[in-house]
């Protein structure tokens, strides 16, 4: 029977009845039947809570609480389950089945706080159930003069779990502690720990919860068995506290007891099976790290789970009180033979939308549910991903969770269960629920808008697909690590790629690798960084033999240094295996036309390739994930002002030129801010584009005048998708972002081809006066070699060898570039501009021409 719920209370921990729905008469089922005398034995009454529930006298605020006449307690309830109106189309025409208990909401804080509430509120439930109410879905005696059709939600009373039930996920420890709870006061409640010397996780004890928790459990349970009964096609469980975060041993996330995962365990036992394979799908934004450790090493259990990661920073990754490692990342699959069992789709990031949720859907969760063919569906239905959770912080609309719904119906015969877990916006989580239950009933959902996934969705959707492809015949690509350890000579294409650089760039132009003599950034950067080596020096009257030896970065000429993510692939795959064939694959190295324009204008040029990845020497071919942006553009500052220090400022370079891309841009900006009187004092330019990485400013708390610099000093193109163009910055620039253009081009490519007159014509002007007073170009006779020869401040000659005429090949990278000598130590460089001090074995030079030996020259 129903009570007068049309308006709503805030329930405080005091004097509360035993119950204020006490029906508990369930839908009668067949004497003889198999589940006769179980569904007859939970209908015994709940008395015994009366005097556990009364406290102290304190009032029931908003105490206009009305209870049936006790006659009405005599009749059965009038909103029951009713069975299948059509025998040939039985689930089409059976209800939808309804759990709520108003009783779930007395667990609540001992000293409440009205200023302050706790968001695990007890008018979650409420608000839900009133929403169906008023949409037409449930029905209540005071709600409606007529009474309840076939077109309503049948209501499934609740019950309380037992200990056996609970104990088939909990230890009896555990069930022992909540048990305790039951006789305590107010003020020892709020000092109760469950551990020891270990603050409680997010959650607050009432004298009620024993009783409020077990009800939760119970309904969770009833509902499935609802299903799996036939006496409704499936249900919906509005249940308090939720439950997936609760461990084997351990209350946690507002939860105590994990409901979804005890209703499936009973549910097993019970209907052996029929009910085999359980499929939870759990859509709150906090993953159920309760239900995955609950059936981790069990094969005929598959849980997916779609929720905020943010890389371990999220709850409840962290959280555990002994200090493990926390399990909500795509790696954790599962144990044993449960070996892809286990799904998690963590979002890098807040603000996942129905695009990206539906991307999932369609790409994973709905492909190995479809492999796995369950035998029941539960969803772990919290709504703290919706529109409006400020704990959640997503997007995902109505219309969003009806279609994941929709989908989810196609499974296991249409056995569904959703059980509510978390959810902390009131209006959300009734709009949502509403649309989730319109769906079940038979609804159609809404149409979906903008169904375009973000980059950081897609990016975490393919990352699980290539880890559960391992276990999934449905999915690809197939992994290629297990093929490629077979094979002999594999190697990364990055590595492929800087090599070919490296090759084209001595051919066209003489550049060659700069010894970077710093431990932490020579194995990251070995031979990433090439310079041009045009000797002898073009622009400065030769005035002695050393003087002849030094390569143009050194000279009086405009010095332009480009920091740059590694060239574009650009790839058409095999749709099946993945494989891509070199024929379908082009190379776009956009970076190249700026190095071939500034040769050709006499600028020399250090070209700085940023690595996203560092090949170790014991590769195992797996897949491995790009660099942090914040670590890559750490490394590229390190690196950067290593140059200035020993590349830069000892020289006599005319104008200093920095461009970066991407990561490029961030190191630039850091080093300006790190250095400010050196930059200025040296730096002529400042250029970045900038495409899916953080946009920098240049301010100093120290210095007035270094926005101001850099804004006449720099060219900023930003990507048109770039989110800078939403924020508020956007709308009145700011001198510290630098002279900002939106560029009409997405990608770094595209940006720097669409801009390389806008930025070249800059550089001409900025080295007009230089360029007018340069004298020609002096080589001394009988010293053409010596503008050949690779320069002493980069490498170290052999005298045993002697200098060729000319050169008709082209270097290789060394394998063990850092080897100096047989031994394996390796070399120290002589100072730069210096000769060496002693012999020793080249590092990176190119081979005689002609059979010639080289000499250095006496």
């Amino acid at each position: 029977m129903d009570i007068e719920d049309t308006s709503d209370i805030l329930v405080h921990d005091g004097d509360v009845l035993a119950s204020t729905e006490i029906v508990t008469q369930f839908t009668q089922p067949s004497p003889g039947s198999q589940n006769y005398n179980n569904e007859i034995g939970v209908s015994k009454g709940v008395d015994r809570r009366s005097q556990s529930l009364s406290r102290n006298g304190a009032g029931l605020k908003g105490s206009g609480l009305k209870v049936q006449h006790p006659s009405d307690l005599l009749d059965p309830r009038l909103d029951r389950p009713r069975p299948a109106k059509y025998a040939r189309l039985p689930y089409a025409t059976a209800q939808t089945g309804l759990v709520y208990d108003v009783r779930m909401r007395f667990h609540v804080e001992p000293v409440p706080n009205e200023a302050d509430m706790h968001p695990e509120d007890p008018r979650r439930i409420h608000a839900i159930f009133e929403a169906f109410v008023h949409a037409g879905l449930a029905w209540t005696k005071t709600g409606s003069g007529d009474g309840p059709t076939k077109f309503h939600m049948g209501r499934i009373d609740a019950r309380e779990a037992t200990k056996e039930e609970v104990c088939l996920v909990h230890t009896v420890k555990h069930w022992d502690f909540i048990q305790t709870l039951r006789s305590k006061t107010a003020e020892e409640l709020q000092c109760m720990l469950q551990h020891p010397g270990q603050p409680t996780d997010s959650v607050y004890f009432s004298s009620n919860t024993p009783f409020c928790a077990g009800l939760s459990t119970g309904g969770a349970i009833e509902a499935c068995r609802a299903v799996m009964l036939g006496k409704v096609k499936n249900a919906f469980a509005v249940i308090r506290p939720p439950g997936h975060h609760a461990e084997r041993e351990d209350v946690k996330g507002f939860c105590f007891y994990d409901n979804v995962s005890i209703a499936t365990k009973v549910c097993q036992r019970e209907f052996g099976e029929k009910c085999r394979k359980v499929f939870i799908l759990d859509w709150d934004v906090h993953h159920g790290n309760g239900i995955q450790q609950a059936h981790y090493d069990d094969p005929n259990v598959l849980y997916i789970s779609l929720h905020v990661h943010l890389d371990g920073r999220f709850y409840p990754e962290g959280s555990f009180w002994d200090r493990r490692q926390a399990y909500g990342d795509h790696l954790h699959c599962g144990k044993g033979a449960a070996q892809g069992t286990n799904v998690n789709v963590p979002w890098k990031a807040h603000g996942m939308g129905d695009a990206d949720y539906m991307y999932a859907f369609q790409q994973v969760v709905m492909p190995i549910a479809t492999e796995f063919a369950p035998d029941l569906v539960i969803i772990a239905a919290g709504f703290d991903a919706a529109e409006g959770d400020v704990l959640g912080d997503c997007f995902v609309t109505p219309a969003g969770y009806a279609h994941m719904t929709h989908m989810l119906m196609s499974l296991a015969e249409g056995r569904l269960v959703a059980c509510l877990e978390g959810g902390y916006n009131l209006d959300s989580i009734a709009r949502s629920a509403c649309a989730v239950a319109r769906t079940m009933m038979g609804e159609p959902p809404d149409r979906l808008h903008d169904m375009k996934p973000t980059n950081k969705g897609v990016d975490v959707v393919k990352r699980v697909l290539r880890q559960q492809s391992k276990f999934w015949s449905c999915l690809y690509p197939k992994d290629l690590s297990v093929h490629l350890a077979g094979l002999p000579h594999s190697e990364r294409m990055h590595d492929v790629v800087r090599k070919w650089q490296a090759t084209t760039l001595w051919d066209e132009h003489d550049m060659a690798p700069l010894f970077i003599h710093k431990e932490q950034l020579s194995k990251s950067f070995e031979n990433q960084v090439l310079a041009t080596q045009a000797f002898p020096t073009a622009y400065v009257p030769l005035r002695t033999l050393t003087d002849s030896r030094r390569p143009n970065y050194m000279a009086a000429c405009p010095l332009l240094i480009i920091l740059h993510d590694p060239p574009q692939i650009l790839a058409s795959p095999d749709p099946r295996t993945g494989k891509l064939e070199l024929h379908n694959t082009w190379l776009t190295d956009t970076v190249k036309t700026y190095v071939d324009w500034a040769v050709k204008h006499d600028f020399a040029v250090i070209d700085v390739n940023l690595p996203k990845h560092v090949t170790v020497d014991d590769d195992d071919a797996e897949h491995e994930e790009t660099d942090s942006v914040d670590y890559r553009t750490r490394e590229a500052t390190q690196l950067l002002t290593y140059l200035w220090d020993n590349y830069v400022e000892i020289n006599d370079s005319t104008h200093v030129i920095l461009m970066g891309t991407n990561t490029g841009h961030g190191a630039i900006v850091n080093f300006i801010k790190a250095n400010e009187e050196r930059a200025q004092a040296k730096m002529t330019r400042a250029i970045s584009f900038v495409e899916d990485v953080p946009f920098q400013s240049c301010k100093s708390a120290t210095n007035e005048d270094l926005a101001k610099w850099y804004f006449f000093s720099s060219l900023v193109y930003i990507s048109t998708l770039h989110n800078f163009w939403q924020s508020e910055y956007a709308l009145k620039i700011k001198k510290r972002f630098g002279r900002v253009s939106r560029s009409a081009e997405a990608s770094i490519s595209d940006m720097l081809l669409a801009h390389k007159d806008e930025v070249t014509a800059t550089l001409l002007r900025d080295t007009a006066a230089w360029r007018a007073q340069k004298p020609a170009k002096q080589v001394e006779q009988g010293d053409s070699e010596l503008a050949r020869r690779p320069p002493i401040g980069n490498f170290a000659l052999s005298p045993s060898k002697n200098i060729a005429p000319n050169r008709t090949s082209s270097p290789r990278l060394s394998a063990s570039a850092n080897d100096a000598s047989p031994s394996g130590r390796r070399a120290k460089s002589p100072r730069i501009g210096s000769p060496p001090k002693g012999p020793s074995a080249p590092r990176f030079a190119p081979p005689p021409r002609n059979g010639a030996s080289q000499n250095p020259a006496p």
